[in-house]
C-alpha cells in the first residue's frame, strides 16, 4: 500500500469511528449542564473553528468552565427575549435568534453543523462527518517535532466531505493573529492531504491578512510540506504560521 492509499485508509477508519471521538470542552461541559450535547452553532457563528457567537463570547468572559452557564444564564446574548438559561433547559439554541423555546429550529441537525464556507469548497457534496479534534499529548509532541505549538486549548473541528461513502478530503478552519488582530484560515485538501484551497475567512479584524495573493503559493502542497513563517512580523509571516498549523493539525491527528 502507497502512501497515499494509507492516508485515504485511515480517512476511512477514522469516518468509522467517528461516534466514539471525545467532544470539545464547551459541548462537554454543556452536555453535563443541560444534559444533551449542542450543536456547534452554540457558541460559533456558523460551525466549529468560526468566530465565536456573543454567547460564546459570555462564556468566555465568565471563564469558560461549567460554572460559567450559572454566570450567563440570565442574560439574553442573541437578544430575543429569552434567557440564555431558559433557552437552554429548552434545547433552543442561546446565541441565535432563529432559535427560540417556543420554536427550536434545527440547529441541533446535522446538516447544521458544516460551516457554509467549507460546503462551498465541495461543491456537490451534502454528507459529512465533523471530527472533534482534541489533541493528545502524543499528537502536541508530533507537531512540535514539526515546528508548530499545540496546547490542549486548540481543539478544534475537521470536516470530512463524503461522496459514495468514501472520504473526499478534509477541510479546518483555524485562527490566526496578525498585529494583535484575528483572523481565520479555511483550509482544504483532497483525500491525499494535498491542499487544494486556502483562504481568509471575512469574519476576522486583521484585514491585511485576508488577500488571496497571501495564499496562493499552498495550493497543490501536500500538508507536511507547508512552509512556516520566517519570524519577521510581517503578514505573510502570520499568514505561514497558521497555515502551516492548520495542515499539522490535519497531519498529526490523521496520519498516524
Amino acid at each position: 500500500m502507497n502512501n497515499s492509499h494509507r492516508i485515504v485508509a485511515a480517512l476511512a477508519i477514522l469516518l468509522i469511528s467517528a461516534p466514539a471521538l471525545a467532544e470539545p470542552s464547551f459541548a462537554r461541559a454543556y452536555k453535563s449542564q443541560f444534559g444533551y450535547t449542542p450543536s456547534c452553532n452554540a457558541c460559533h457563528k456558523d460551525g466549529g473553528g468560526t468566530p465565536v457567537n456573543i454567547y460564546g463570547q459570555q462564556y468566555k468572559d465568565a471563564g469558560s468552565n461549567a460554572g460559567a452557564f450559572a454566570q450567563i444564564a440570565m442574560l439574553d446574548a442573541d437578544g430575543d427575549g429569552f434567557l440564555n438559561g431558559e433557552e437552554a433547559q429548552a434545547k433552543a439554541n442561546p446565541g441565535s435568534k432563529r432559535s427560540t423555546p417556543k420554536d427550536t429550529g434545527d440547529w441541533l441537525d446535522l446538516s447544521n453543523l458544516i460551516p457554509k464556507a467549507v460546503q462551498a469548497e465541495f461543491e456537490g457534496i451534502t454528507t459529512y462527518k465533523p471530527l472533534d479534534a482534541i489533541f493528545t499529548d502524543k499528537e502536541i509532541d508530533r507537531a512540535k517535532s514539526k515546528g508548530v505549538t499545540l496546547t490542549e486549548a486548540d481543539e478544534t473541528t475537521i470536516y470530512i466531505p463524503v461522496a459514495d461513502r468514501k472520504p473526499a478530503g478534509t477541510a479546518i478552519i483555524v485562527p490566526g493573529v496578525y498585529e494583535n488582530q484575528q483572523f481565520f484560515v479555511l483550509l482544504a485538501t483532497d483525500r491525499q492531504l494535498n491542499v487544494t484551497s486556502v483562504r481568509a475567512l471575512e469574519e476576522g479584524r486583521a484585514d491585511a491578512a485576508e488577500a488571496p495573493e497571501l495564499y496562493a503559493e499552498f495550493v497543490g502542497k501536500p500538508i507536511a510540506e507547508l512552509p512556516a513563517g520566517s519570524g519577521d512580523g510581517s503578514v505573510q509571516d502570520a499568514v505561514n504560521d497558521t497555515v502551516k498549523k492548520a495542515g499539522t493539525m490535519l497531519l498529526v491527528r490523521l496520519k498516524k
